[in-house]
């Protein structure tokens, strides 16, 4: 472990034990970049710049509107070039919007805390999702997914053990797709193409709560240590005339399952220990060096939303470091709660 390693682990010990690590701080672009070309499926339309927005949830969560203009969502859109209008959809990845202490950020660390939903906030930051994609089944990821589904009716798209999961908290099995990695997913404005992943390591070389689920629990998971991991997904979202974006919910991952993703910006999960190996370059070459760089799960999720991101503790500058040296030619975005970025992950005015 190196000292700044340490030194982290020391301040946010529950962190740094139990589940992954991350890091970065502003809503400003560090890095000039190139600029992001789109990858159009054949015979779609092309979309103006406004007509994709995100939203970064916190962790490893993201709101994307597509065909929504002003990124609101149930908006009417911008004209395509041809003149249409495209058809407004709302995608979310891992939505974690409640954020219910468990004592992670300060030592304390309570595997027995309550699950809850805050389910007029979730509403209010989530919207009406026609698709929610969940990456794993930690509370940090899934928390908040169970009541989504049930009140919008949005197909959840996850593994075999998140499935599961969402059928004991009563979601209906029409609503839900299980994948393992290489299904390419086409809806009406965009595609979703799914990558085998893994879960973060700590400095043991483990993570917290393993394991996967072939059947419902008895009952459903009550606390945050009732939700195994359950493997590990990728997701990469290209709406129709737009650049690909993809979302990684963990810092560690299957470099062949990436290898040929090539996504045009990347959402990328922030390791907080060594323990995988050559983790930024692997990564960023297995992804052919992305136009733009985002770095997701290096915040505090205990914290509302409504404050500005504080680091959990792990090292965000030595991944900056490291992400500028393996590949200067892409531009670094360090998400906000509050700020809508547009297709090119550049801020909205």
């Amino acid at each position: 472990m190196r000292i700044d390693e340490r030194a982290a682990e020391e301040r946010h010990p529950g962190r740094r034990t139990l589940l992954r690590g991350a890091a970065l701080g502003t809503a400003a672009p560090l890095l000039s970049g190139t600029a992001v070309a789109g990858s159009p499926a054949p015979g779609a339309p092309a979309r103006a710049a406004d007509s994709v927005s995100y939203r970064w949830l916190g962790t490893s969560g993201w709101r994307i509107d597509i065909g929504t203009g002003g990124g609101t969502g149930g908006g009417t859109g911008a004209r395509t070039g041809a003149g249409r209008r495209p058809r407004a959809a709302t995608v979310l990845v891992d939505p974690y919007v409640t954020r219910f202490p468990t004592g992670l950020f300060s030592g304390a660390f309570d595997p027995g805390t309550r699950l809850r939903v805050d389910k007029p906030l979730v509403r209010r930051h989530a919207g009406t999702p026609e698709v929610i994609c969940v990456t794993h089944t930690h509370w940090d990821h899934l928390n908040d997914v169970p009541h989504l589904a049930r009140t919008t009716g949005a197909r959840v798209i996850g593994t075999e053990t998140t499935y599961h999961v969402l059928r004991s908290f009563g979601v209906a099995a029409e609503q839900l797709s299980v994948v393992k990695g290489g299904e390419v997913l086409a809806f009406d404005g965009y595609v979703i193409e799914v990558a085998s992943s893994r879960h973060s390591r700590n400095a043991a070389h483990s993570y917290f709560a393993p394991g996967t689920l072939h059947a419902p629990p008895a009952t459903a998971p009550r606390t945050v240590g009732d939700l195994p991991e359950g493997d590990t997904l990728a997701f990469k979202v290209t709406p129709d005339g737009a650049p690909s974006a993809l979302f990684m919910g963990a810092s560690d991952f299957d470099e062949r399952s990436f290898a040929g993703l090539a996504p045009d910006i990347a959402m990328v999960a922030v390791a907080s220990t060594a323990s995988t190996h050559r983790y930024v370059p692997r990564l960023l070459d297995a992804l052919g060096r992305p136009g733009v760089l985002v770095p997701v799960h290096w915040d505090d999720f205990e914290r509302p939303l409504t404050l500005p991101p504080r680091r959990d503790g792990t090292d965000l500058d030595d991944f900056l470091d490291r992400a500028r040296e393996v590949s200067p030619g892409s531009r670094i975005v360090v998400p906000d709660y509050r700020t809508a970025y547009g297709a090119d992950l550049r801020p909205r005015p």
